[in-house]
C-alpha cells in the first residue's frame, strides 16, 4: 500500500510538473493573457453600457416596433371574430376547415418568409421590408371590404375572403413579425427580455382592440364600413412604424457577398447545432397546438353552452343555457387581455432566470391548462378561468420565442471572438426557425377543424392542441439540455459532476456494504478513496488487511485530481 501512496504521488507530480512547465510556455501564457484581456475589456464594455438607453430614439423605435407586432400577430389573434362573423352571416355554408384556413393562412405566411426577411433585416434593408409590410397590410384589409357583400344577409364569395384577409394581409404581416423583435432588440442589449416582451405585448392588446373595435362597429354601421376603419387604424400605426421603428446606428449590418448563395438564407453552423435544432421542432410543435384554441374558443363556448352570438350557424348542437351567458368575444378578449399581462411580467422575469429557462416553464403551464382545465371546463366560470390563465402562460409561450433564440446564441457564440455573432446571426437564426414552422402553423388549425366537423365535439381540438404544447415542451428541454449555461458548462455536465461529487462522498462497490464477517467496508482505508487519501498523506494502516478489490485507473486519477484540489485536506490519523 506504501507503493501505491507512492505511485499516487509520482502520477500527481507528474502532472503537477508537466502544468507548471506547461505554464512557462510562452505561447500559452500570452494565449491566456490575451483571453483574460479580451474577457476583461468584454465585461467591462458591458458594465459600462447603461442598463437603459438614454436616447428617444430608442423608445419612439420600441413604441414602432410594438406597432409592428400589433398589426401582425395582433391581427392573426383577432381573426376568431371575424370568423364567429363569417361562421354566422357571409360565409355561414363553409366547413370550419375553411373557415380556419384564413387565418391559418395567415399564420403561415408570417412564418414562411421569416427567415428572407430576417435575413435581409440582418443586411440592413429594414426600410424596404418594413415599407412592404406598411402598404399590404392596409391595403389587404380595405380590400376586403371591397369584396365583402354589403347585404348582411348575403353569401360571400369564400376565395374573394381568402385572398384578401389570407393571402394579402398575411404577405403583409410577414414583413412586420420578425422586424419587431429584431429591430427593438439591437437598442436594448441588457434588457432584451423584457424589450422583447413588450414588443410582444402588441400582440395580445391588439386581440383586445380589434375584436372590440370590430365588434361594435359591425353592429353600429356594418361589417363593410367597420372593416374600414379597422383598416384605417392600421394604415397610421403602420405609417408610425415606417418613420421611427430602426435599428441602433451601432449595430453592424454585414452583407452578404452573393444573396444566390444557399449559406446567405440558411447558417450552416444552426444546423449543425443541436440546441437550435430541438428548440426549432419545439416551436413548430408550438404553433401546431397554439392557434386552435384562438381559432375555435368562441365556437366552443357557443355550442357548450358558455357564451351567445347572434347568427351561429354550426354543425353541433348547441347547449341553450338560462343564465343568459356573455357574448363569445369577450372570452378571446378577455384571453388576450391576460396575455398581456403573462408577456410582461414573464419577461421582466426572464431577463434574470433566463428567457429560455421561464420559456420552458411556461410551455409546460400551458399544455397542462389546455389538457386539464380547458377539457373539464363545465360552467363560464370555468371557461372564463381558462381564459385568463393560459392568456397569461400563452403571452409568454408565443411571445419569448425570440429572446429564447438569443439566448442560444448566447449559449453557442460565448468567447470574445465569436460574440459578435449573437446580434448579427439573430434574425438570420430566428426567421430560419420560424420558416420551419410554417407548415405546423397552417396545418394545426386545418387539422383541427377537420377533427371537429368529423366528429362533432370540441374535445377532439382540446387532446390535440394540449398533446402539441406538450411535445413542443418536452423538445425544448432536450434543446436546454444541450445549451451551455452561462458559465459556459452544458447542463448534462453538471449533472454529471453532481453525481460524481455524490458518489465520491458514498462510495459503492466494494467500498461500502457488509462483507462476508458482515463488518462494513466502508471504513477499510484500503477498500474506499478517503482511505486511499489518508495512505497518499502519510497516514498508516495495518498491513496485515489486504485490499478486497484492486484500485482501478480511473479510481487513481479521481484520487489524484481530489489530492491536487485538496492538498493535504485530510490529516495523517494513525489506523489501530
Amino acid at each position: 500500500m506504501n507503493a501505491m501512496g507512492e505511485r499516487i504521488y509520482n502520477e500527481k507530480g507528474s502532472k503537477k510538473g508537466s502544468r507548471e512547465d506547461l505554464a512557462m510556455s510562452n505561447a500559452s501564457t500570452q494565449t491566456g493573457s490575451m483571453e483574460d484581456v479580451s474577457t476583461t475589456s468584454s465585461m467591462e464594455s458591458r458594465l459600462r453600457e447603461p442598463s437603459w438607453p438614454r436616447s428617444w430614439q430608442a423608445y419612439t423605435c420600441w413604441l414602432g416596433c410594438f406597432f409592428l407586432m400589433f398589426n401582425s400577430w395582433g391581427l392573426v389573434n383577432a381573426y376568431g371574430t371575424f370568423a364567429s362573423y363569417y361562421v354566422g352571416h357571409s360565409l355561414r355554408d363553409q366547413d370550419q376547415l375553411e373557415l380556419n384556413l384564413i387565418g391559418s393562412t395567415q399564420s403561415f405566411l408570417v412564418l414562411l418568409f421569416s427567415a428572407p426577411v430576417g435575413r435581409l433585416l440582418d443586411a440592413g434593408h429594414f426600410r424596404y421590408v418594413i415599407g412592404t409590410g406598411a402598404f399590404l397590410v392596409p391595403f389587404g384589409m380595405f380590400m376586403l371590404s371591397v369584396a365583402h357583400p354589403t347585404n348582411e344577409n348575403a353569401l360571400a364569395n369564400y376565395a374573394n375572403i381568402w385572398l384578401t384577409q389570407g393571402f394579402v394581409v398575411g404577405l403583409g404581416m410577414a414583413c412586420y413579425f420578425v422586424s419587431s423583435s429584431q429591430v427593438s432588440a439591437t437598442w436594448f442589449p441588457n434588457r432584451k427580455g423584457l424589450a422583447v416582451g413588450f414588443v410582444a405585448c402588441g400582440a395580445s392588446i391588439a386581440g383586445v382592440v380589434y375584436p372590440s373595435m370590430t365588434r361594435y362597429l359591425i353592429e353600429s354601421m356594418g361589417f363593410n364600413n367597420a372593416v374600414r376603419l379597422v383598416s384605417t387604424l392600421v394604415a397610421v400605426t403602420s405609417l408610425f412604424s415606417l418613420i421611427f421603428a430602426q435599428p441602433n446606428p451601432a449595430h453592424s449590418h454585414p452583407k452578404p457577398q452573393s444573396y444566390r448563395a444557399l449559406r446567405t438564407w440558411i447558417d450552416p453552423d444552426a444546423i449543425n447545432n443541436k440546441a437550435f435544432i430541438w428548440f426549432t421542432i419545439a416551436v413548430a410543435f408550438l404553433f401546431f397546438g397554439f392557434y386552435p384554441v384562438f381559432f375555435n374558443l368562441e365556437e366552443w363556448a357557443a355550442v357548450s353552452g358558455y357564451g351567445t352570438r347572434n347568427g351561429s350557424h354550426v354543425p353541433i348542437h348547441i347547449v341553450q343555457s338560462d343564465n343568459k351567458p356573455l357574448q363569445t368575444f369577450w372570452l378571446l378578449t378577455s384571453m388576450n387581455g391576460a396575455s398581456t399581462i403573462g408577456r410582461l411580467t414573464m419577461a421582466a422575469f426572464s431577463d434574470r432566470t433566463g428567457q429560455f429557462n421561464m420559456h420552458i416553464v411556461a410551455q409546460i403551464l400551458s399544455s397542462l391548462l389546455v389538457l386539464v382545465l380547458w377539457s373539464l371546463a363545465g360552467s363560464t366560470a370555468a371557461a372564463i378561468a381558462f381564459c385568463i390563465l393560459f392568456g397569461m402562460t400563452s403571452g409568454t409561450v408565443i411571445g419569448l420565442p425570440p429572446a429564447s433564440m438569443a439566448n442560444i446564441l448566447a449559449g453557442t457564440y460565448n468567447t470574445p471572438e465569436t460574440q459578435h455573432h449573437r446580434h448579427t446571426k439573430l434574425g438570420q437564426w430566428t426567421g430560419m426557425m420560424y420558416t420551419f414552422a410554417a407548415v405546423p402553423s397552417l396545418a394545426g388549425p386545418v387539422i383541427a377543424g377537420h377533427l371537429v366537423t368529423q366528429y362533432s365535439t370540441y374535445i377532439t381540438v382540446q387532446m390535440w392542441a394540449g398533446a402539441n404544447l406538450m411535445v413542443s415542451a418536452a423538445c425544448m428541454l432536450v434543446a436546454r439540455w444541450y445549451l451551455p449555461c452561462a458559465d459556459g458548462e452544458r447542463v448534462g455536465a453538471k449533472i454529471t459532476r453532481a453525481l460524481g461529487r455524490r458518489a465520491a462522498r458514498t462510495p459503492t462497490g466494494c467500498g461500502r456494504g457488509p462483507d462476508s464477517s458482515g463488518k462494513e467496508k466502508g471504513n477499510d482505508p484500503n477498500t474506499d478513496i478517503e482511505g486511499m487519501i489518508r495512505v497518499a498523506d502519510g497516514g498508516g494502516v495495518s498491513h496485515s488487511q489486504a485490499p478486497t478489490c484492486v484500485p482501478s485507473r480511473q479510481i487513481s486519477d479521481q484520487t489524484v485530481d481530489t489530492l491536487e484540489r485538496f492538498p493535504k485536506a485530510v490529516a495523517p490519523e494513525k489506523v489501530v
